[in-house]
């Protein structure tokens, strides 16, 4: 990730919660560890959409614990 997208990056919040988002690029997503959800990137355009945010597994969120 450059410096001008990690600038980006922390401009952006989960609109559900507010929490912050941490950028997995090998998965493209934004992750929030607040809200235990993610949100897809589709064509290098994030999808900050409520109703497109998806939980995390109960796998993925013992990584967040």
């Amino acid at each position: 990730m450059s410096f001008v997208e990690e600038k980006l990056l922390n401009l952006l919040a989960c609109p559900r919660c507010g929490g912050e988002l941490a950028y997995e690029g090998k998965e493209s997503r934004l992750v929030c560890e607040k809200g235990r959800l993610f949100y897809p990137i589709k064509d290098g355009i994030p999808v900050l959409l409520i109703d497109r945010a998806v939980p995390l597994s109960a796998d993925e969120s013992k990584d967040f614990a």
